[in-house]
């Protein structure tokens, strides 16, 4: 009976926890410690039961409970075998994973990403960091489809936060899973090759201003959101996160995932940014930003809609990787 319960707080204790978790941080975070031996054995019969996904070998193997809200439901795969729906989001994984990490620097191939994922080996050569951003960006992808259908509230951007960063910070200028308490901004080169300083949101407008990005994201799910618009909305929601900063690092993976909800809600695929078009889409948001200035309490999230013509064109132009994929299906 003890056993039961014991593997019942285990399970409880990952569904609490998006972020997959190691043997040692369930240990942890357990009332009362158990042999280490037992709890692997309790995790591994999760994992065959399909209660549980084994992610990573040896000491970095993490465990993630599988929740019960299935993304093969989502409507952009209706008519598509099970075979095919699993095929599809594992695509649509690896490449969203894959070039959103690398648009940040990270080395990782779309072939050395799907290796990762799929096969839970480590890449020969590659720094352990940048395999963390991979498993995760990964599990923020989980986050994103179980938030669909389920009103957004600010605890999913302190989740999304936890998952895409690589490590822990214990320190108190770079909060983990909570909005940044420093100012940040970052420097560009304009189109007349003027270097200029863009200064972000400062942290005390933050809570007020991604509260407007949640309600705008509610609001769309409200909404007819369409296939003629969804590039749009995306830019929106995108350029918005971007431009306020909220966190200390992460910012933009954040909000190409975040994006995204409107787009899932409404039964449509999620836009993709290409990592070779890095250049264009850092000058495009350089550009936006400028113009609008910066973001304060009267300002808004978005002081000048129009701004967002050019960053609309580009995330249009992003959009057909993601339908090819679908269309590879038909």
């Amino acid at each position: 009976m003890a056993d039961k319960l014991s593997v019942e707080q285990v399970k409880q204790l990952l569904l609490q926890n998006h972020s997959p978790l190691t043997i040692y941080e369930i240990n942890e975070a357990l009332p009362e410690r158990v042999a280490e031996r037992t709890l692997r054995r309790w995790l591994a019969n999760a994992v065959e039961q399909g209660q549980v996904i084994k992610i990573g070998e040896k000491r970095g193997t993490k465990y993630q409970v599988i929740r019960k809200k299935k993304p093969t439901d989502f409507q952009f795969l209706a008519g598509k075998s099970e075979s095919q729906k699993t095929a599809i989001l594992k695509q649509l994984r690896d490449l969203w994973t894959h070039t959103s990490t690398a648009l940040e620097g990270n080395t990782l191939t779309l072939g050395d990403t799907h290796f990762l994922l799929e096969e839970g080996l480590t890449i020969s050569g590659k720094p352990i960091r940048e395999h963390q951003e991979i498993i995760g960006h990964a599990s923020a992808i989980e986050l994103i489809y179980q938030a669909v259908g389920e009103p957004v509230i600010e605890q999913l951007f302190f989740d999304l936060h936890k998952a895409v960063q690589s490590e822990k910070m214990f320190d108190i200028d770079k909060p983990y899973g909570a909005w940044k308490v420093q100012p940040n901004g970052t420097y560009v080169v304009d189109k007349n090759n003027k270097q200029l300083y863009i200064e972000y949101a400062h942290p005390f407008y933050v809570p007020k201003l991604m509260n407007q990005v949640i309600d705008e994201i509610n609001r769309f799910n409200q909404q007819a959101v369409t296939l003629e618009n969804a590039h749009s909305v995306y830019a929106k929601i995108h350029a918005a996160i971007a431009h306020i900063h909220p966190f200390w690092d992460g910012n933009g993976r954040i909000a190409r995932l975040a994006a995204n909800l409107p787009l899932l809600n409404a039964g449509l695929p999620p836009l993709i940014i290409a990592n070779e078009k890095r250049r264009e889409y850092i000058q495009l948001l350089a550009q936006y930003e400028l113009a609008a200035g910066k973001l304060d309490s009267a300002s808004g999230a978005w002081p000048d809609l129009t701004l967002l013509y050019d960053f609309n064109e580009f995330c249009l132009d992003n959009y057909q990787s993601t339908l090819n994929i679908l269309k590879a299906f038909d």
